[in-house]
């Protein structure tokens, strides 16, 4: 008796699981966030997460698949975790500040799945038989410092420029606040989750009393190791933890140097427009950038050179 297409479906992703297991490797060319490897090394973890977001009870951690994607022969973005489960596709990312274009990033991860399960398997986009796709889950889990509502939808939809014209495609994300004290029923149901939130808060905190942050870091980590928070997976793990913190700490100084650095520049841009509109010359522009953001006249002539209107 033939098997249905939901049969083959599955055998087919045995196929692509086997094939993918074979080739993953644990090499990668930028070290994981805190986040993804966390819960990369605990399966039990990753599936307790799946449970509580999803509502389901799986007991099985070996019916869960890594496939994120790491390969630089298919990469055009690296994601931070993708799994399957039980037909299900779930795409994780972790975000410390609040980004408008993840579902179009979503977008792209997905079609880079898709394409890898396609291109492994051997299945052909133009036969007759339907092809069985895992069913996508996207999910942000936010914890920057910027205030957040708990949940919230983001869609690919609000990207598009003609928005009198329903679009053929959608793509929805679901962004959760798991800032220390968010989402308390979620935190409940996945307590390596809950524990993760308090380690950022403490790391945060003990980042903010020391000027030295390898000193901080180091105190944050004991504090937690002595009060029971992540307390195996920081033992085990210590100087891989500390090495990602420093990193996650220096990229949001240099993120947060970023948007300050472009909130003046837009000021300048601005002054410079209405003072030159009212007529005043470069020597009196000049001097009132000197004054305004106590700049040295080399760089105010810069930057009046920059933004002058000829």
């Amino acid at each position: 008796m033939p098997r249905s297409s939901k049969e083959n479906g599955k055998s087919i992703w045995k196929q692509w699981f086997k094939a993918r297991s074979a080739k993953r490797k644990v090499h990668r060319n930028t070290k994981d966030r805190i986040f993804r490897f966390l819960f990369e090394k605990d399966r039990e973890a990753l599936l307790q997460l799946y449970n509580a977001l999803n509502g389901t009870d799986y007991q099985d951690a070996l019916q869960l698949q890594i496939v994120t994607i790491e390969s630089a022969v298919y990469i055009v973005m690296k994601n931070d975790l993708a799994y399957v489960l039980a037909g299900t596709l779930n795409m994780y990312e972790h975000q410390s500040s609040y980004n408008p274009n993840l579902p179009v990033r979503f977008l792209i991860y997905l079609a880079q799945e898709y394409q890898k399960l396609i291109e492994e398997v051997g299945i052909s986009l133009y036969g007759t038989r339907q092809i069985v796709l895992p069913t996508p889950q996207c999910i942000v889990f936010y914890n920057g410092e910027k205030e957040m509502p708990e949940e919230q939808i983001l869609r690919l939809s609000d990207a598009f420029e003609n928005k009198e014209h329903k679009a053929d495609v959608e793509l929805t994300v679901r962004m959760l606040n798991i800032n220390y004290g968010y989402n308390r029923e979620l935190m409940e149901k996945c307590k390596i989750l809950e524990e993760y939130a308090e380690f950022v808060s403490v790391s945060r905190k003990f980042a903010e009393q020391e000027n030295d942050k390898k000193v901080a870091l180091n105190k944050a980590i004991d504090y937690c190791i002595e009060n029971e928070i992540l307390r195996d997976f920081l033992k085990k793990y210590r100087a891989e933890v500390l090495g990602m913190l420093l990193e996650e700490f220096d990229a949001e100084k240099y993120e947060k140097t970023i948007r300050e650095e472009g909130r003046k520049e837009g000021q300048y841009c601005a002054i410079i427009e209405i003072l030159q509109e009212m007529n005043q010359s470069k020597e009196f522009v000049k001097n009132k950038l000197m004054e305004k953001y106590v700049l040295t006249e080399k760089e105010a002539d810069e930057i009046v050179r920059r933004f002058w209107k000829e």
